[in-house]
């Protein structure tokens, strides 16, 4: 698209609601073909693997391109319905395979699958032009501004639509949480997927690009960047009073493409790649676009940070790999240069144009770690059917749009050799370009996956892992080596019947029953017919409990009679075992009712005071509360002291069957609490039962707790004490309770009560810490009740604090209560020191030592003195300092006044009156004025001037240039002064226009 494409105009946002029931309805008429059927998975791509230089020359036209099947019972390839390929040269192809199939076949890199689900329908009915991935889902954008978001089941989860046009990027943050996009309407909008948070832009140019800073959900700023056909790159930072908008490159045509990484900003545009330090502000390097390339426009740019310090770089049929380093540190002195610096490790021209690229590693063999392999890449390749030799041809046929290519997926070693190649079919391929596929990595998911976006298809490809390794050996007839992948494989769900059956019944025949129960998820997998006609065998041999650990719950689920089966076994003759199981067991695989009969039956065969008895009772809570019928389990696990009724109680909201068992549940938590302590754990936080009380006050009344809690006044405490900590207004009723059982149990605490709340009665609390001799307490209650002498005789005849007794003081702002403490301090020679070494606002020193009587002695008066005078030194400095500071000001300000006011003006022909903007020397206004402030006006524009006389004899003629007599001079300054009543107009009328505003 060119720079002067119009814009397109709108709203600032086309918002509509986050999820809609069905995929938005377009016209079909995008000129992308018909669909297909529905796909299936290999069904549609092509591959072919070799290994060649990069580049060597392909082939145009006429290749044979074996298709990938699903599988060996599948004869023939499924053919594209948008292929136009004729069947010319069907032997040659024929004759092609054979002398394939005579050679040692390679085993393939990847594997694919088409995206199904909700993915075929919507795009049956619009066109996809971009898409993001993240480890959760797969947003796609299509050609009519709607965003999908897709599971990886192609199940769609969410759809809005933020554009009106189509959309050209998107972006996911981080935290997987925010979706931005870009489009041709000339807004970008940043969305949340989980929340009502959404931000709108309308730039009002189509927009290319836009890159979310990697932690955007997590960072107040909510950074992004974006560019477009407006040829700037703009850094949007959220503020105080809205988005700041920081240009960060301008002037060298459109934006392309952005990648954020990091610090680290990388975006194209028509000139080449530059890479922007974000912690810097500076832009640290260029790469430019080879010389020869094709126009920018024409095959897109595609970016990809490798990781915090590499940048993949492809555009057009070049790859450059940019490696930023730190600049080493210059001993000559400070540098202007930025602290980070690129480098081209890497730079080679491929056979094709290319649609996307990512890394990709290619362990040694099939088994190996994809985490220890080299990296290398993986491109998405667009063979192009035009040469752009002369792009300026008037040739019609030249001009004529050609059918395109299939896209291939290559591997691409580090130095450039094409190390494998698959072709893909894809829907419609041959009506569209370069620009219209991408390729995108899923980072951070179990496994590397890559996500292929066409028009009409998103395709799935990851490599091929052990289980497709098994499967091609055994499409290769290599049982022996299938098997010995399988066994080393641990139970990954490979379909190994064929290879694995005729092993099993070798184990039964030689008795080896343990190695074959071990080897039966790895044969069975989800074949449920399978296991349930092994597990019958292994019961006829009396080996039940070998196969019962591997039995599966779930993927495939048995028959109902078979866990039924082994679990009465478990009631005859293993009861720990049968509660293992119950635990571990999803209910809805057996008949619970039917168990709980059986295991009652048991129970009343059985002492329920022994060891069987105890486990058979937790069994029967355990099915009953799988049963949904947590009443009936609540009995036997209180009877049984289990940790897990309070938890019980919680799930299963059983608060009114417990409201009258409050002393209970408290006696029951602090037996749980003394074992824990005998055993050497320490509880954490807070008791589980005054929790459970505390939080579900609307269920267990409090009222109706403290009743039962009256008796035992030490969880009384515990429990009031809790309550005040989540809402004081929950025991307004009985603070003046509280404030007794805080005294008695925690009185460290009382003070923090008695400060907080202001529901106790003063009287009763100031009794109760009197009696319990709490003087801090009673200190605080008499200075809420007003008695401010008594709190400070007190503080200094029982608790001799005079730090206390000065804040006390400080803190009521009471001269008489000030003066009180002096006189109570007069006889007792610590508090005069510990006056003296605070004097400040509130104590005079000179007050304070007359008041010392001659002959006290008091220990530390020196220095306590010597402290008062430094200070007082001190404070005469500073002053001393601020005057001579002061004095050194107004010095030049009055040099710069006498400068200013004695200095000359200069004065022409030309010169204008400040005020009425008219010459100085116009005719009918022969006399000026100059003021001190430098204004120079007409005297008749000034308030008074008019009564200024214009000949005034001698003294005019002096003030005109004819300096003879100074005393005239002054004499006519006095009397222009005293006519002008308001000083400078010019400063007049500023000084008006200042109030007024």
């Amino acid at each position: 698209m060119s720079d002067d494409e119009e814009e397109v105009k709108g709203s600032s946002s086309v918002l509509e609601q986050n999820n809609i029931e069905s995929p938005v309805e377009e016209d079909d008429d995008n000129g992308h073909g018909d669909v297909d059927g529905s796909p299936t998975m290999h069904d549609d791509f092509q591959r072919h693997s070799k290994e060649s230089s990069i580049h060597s020359q392909r082939q145009a036209n006429g290749r044979a391109t074996p298709e990938l099947t699903r599988g060996k019972d599948e004869g023939d390839a499924v053919q594209d319905g948008d292929d136009n390929e004729g069947d010319d040269g069907g032997e040659e192809e024929d004759e092609e395979e054979d002398d394939d199939d005579s050679e040692d076949e390679e085993e393939p890199a990847l594997k694919y699958e088409r995206l199904g689900g909700s993915a075929t329908q919507i795009l049956e009915r619009d066109t996809a032009s971009a898409v993001a991935v993240s480890t959760k889902y797969v947003a796609v954008g299509t050609h009519t501004g709607v965003v999908h978001i897709l599971d990886y089941l192609g199940n769609r989860t969410q759809a809005y639509r933020p554009h009106s046009a189509s959309i050209n990027e998107m972006c996911i943050d981080s935290t997987e949480e925010f979706v931005a996009t870009a489009s041709m309407d000339g807004q970008v909008v940043i969305h949340s997927l989980s929340a009502p948070e959404s931000y709108a832009f309308d730039l009002r140019r189509p927009m290319r690009t836009i890159s979310l800073d990697p932690q955007f959900a997590k960072n107040g700023a909510k950074a992004f960047v974006c560019g477009g056909m407006a040829g700037t790159l703009v850094m949007h930072e959220k503020g105080w009073l809205g988005h700041k908008e920081t240009v960060i490159h301008s002037g060298e045509g459109p934006i392309w493409t952005s990648k954020w990484r990091g610090n680290l900003i990388a975006w194209a545009n028509d000139l080449g790649v530059k890479i922007y330090d974000r912690d810097a502000q500076v832009r640290i390097t260029y790469i430019d676009r080879p010389p020869d390339s094709p126009r920018a426009d024409l095959f897109k740019c595609n970016l990809f940070w490798q990781d915090d310090s590499t940048l993949l770089i492809a555009w057009a049929d070049y790859i450059k790999v940019a490696r930023i380093r730190a600049r080493p540190r210059s001993t000559a002195g400070p540098s202007q240069l930025p602290p980070l610096y690129a480098e081209v490790t890497a730079a080679f021209q491929l056979d094709c144009m290319i649609s996307g690229i990512v890394p990709h590693p290619t362990p040694p063999t099939p088994t190996a770690s994809l985490s220890e392999a080299p990296k290398n890449f993986l491109v998405l390749a667009y063979i192009s059917p035009d040469k752009f030799i002369n792009e300026a041809t008037v040739d019609r046929a030249e001009q004529a749009r050609k059918a395109a290519n299939r896209p291939e997926l290559r591997i691409i070693s580090r130095h450039g050799e094409e190390l494998s190649s698959d072709e893909l079919s894809l829907t419609g391929y041959h009506l569209f370009g370069c620009n219209d596929y991408s390729l995108a990595e899923v980072e951070g998911m179990s496994g590397r996956c890559y996500v292929v976006l066409s028009p009409r298809s998103v395709v799935l490809v990851r490599p091929r892992d052990k289980k497709d390794h098994v499967e091609w050996l055994v499409q290769q007839k290599r049982y022996e080596e299938a098997l010995e992948v399988v066994e080393s494989m641990e139970g990954e769900g490979v379909d190994a019947n064929e290879i694995g059956q005729q092993y099993l019944e070798h184990l039964f025949q030689e008795g080896e029953y343990d190695k074959a129960a071990h080897m039966a998820p790895k044969v069975f997998g989800h074949a449920e017919k399978l296991w349930e006609n092994w597990i019958f065998r292994f019961a006829q041999q009396h080996r039940l409990d070998t196969i019962i650990p591997y039995v599966p719950t779930n993927t495939p689920q048995l028959s109902r009679l078979v866990y039924e089966m082994i679990l009465a076994h478990y009631i005859r003759h293993d009861v720990p075992a049968l509660l293992l199981t119950l635990n571990s067991w999803p209910s809805n695989i057996y008949d619970i009712s039917a168990v709980i009969v059986a295991v009652q039956a048991e129970l009343e065969r059985t002492p329920s005071t022994g060891v069987q008895g105890s486990l058979l009772m937790e069994c029967l809570a355990e099915l009953y509360i799988s049963n949904r019928q947590p009443g009936k389990a609540l009995p036997y696990l209180l009877r049984l002291r289990r940790p897990n009724v309070f938890d019980l109680i919680r799930e299963n909201n059983l608060f009114l069957a417990v409201q009258d068992q409050a002393l209970l549940l408290l006696e029951f938590d602090k037996e749980i609490t003394e074992k824990k302590r005998a055993a050497g754990e320490e509880p954490e936080g807070r008791s589980v039962a005054v929790a459970l009380l505390v939080d579900h006050t609307h269920s267990i009344p409090v009222q109706r707790v403290v009743q039962q809690l009256e008796g035992r006044r030490n969880f009384l405490y515990l429990y009031l004490d809790a309550l005040f900590d989540k809402d004081p207004q929950l025991v307004s009723d009985f603070t003046d309770l509280q404030v007794e059982l805080y005294a008695e149990f925690k009185p460290s605490r009382l003070i923090d009560f008695l400060r907080a709340s202001n529901q106790y009665s003063l009287e009763k609390a100031y009794q109760i810490c009197q009696t319990r001799d709490l003087v801090p307490e009673m200190v605080f209650l008499l200075g809420r009740m007003g008695n401010n002498k008594k709190a400070l005789y007190l503080i200094i005849d029982k608790m001799k604090d005079v730090h206390r007794a000065i804040e006390f003081a400080k803190e009521q702002n009471d001269d008489d209560l000030w003066e009180d403490l002096l006189r109570y301090s007069e006889t007792r020679p610590p508090f005069i020191r510990g006056l003296l070494e605070n004097v400040g606002a509130q104590i005079d020193p000179i007050r304070l030592i007359r008041r010392i009587k001659n002959g006290l002695e008091i220990p530390g008066l020196k220095g306590a003195l010597v402290k008062i005078l430094q200070d007082f030194n001190l404070q005469i400095s500073l002053l001393g300092g601020c005057q001579t500071i002061l004095h050194s000001d107004c010095t030049d300000f009055a040099r710069r006044l006498q400068k200013n006011q004695t200095s000359g003006f200069l004065e022409s022909a030309a010169s204008l009156c400040m005020f009425c903007s008219l010459p100085l020397h116009d005719s009918s206004q022969a006399l000026s004025l100059l003021f001190l402030c430098r204004h120079v006006v007409h005297a008749a524009c000034a308030s008074g001037g008019d009564e200024i006389p214009l000949q005034s004899g001698a003294a005019l003629l002096n003030i005109c240039g004819d300096i003879r007599a100074i005393n005239d001079k002054i004499a006519f300054a006095a009397m222009v002064r005293a006519r002008i009543d308001q000083g400078c107009p010019v400063c007049y009328r500023m000084n008006e226009g200042e109030r007024a505003s």
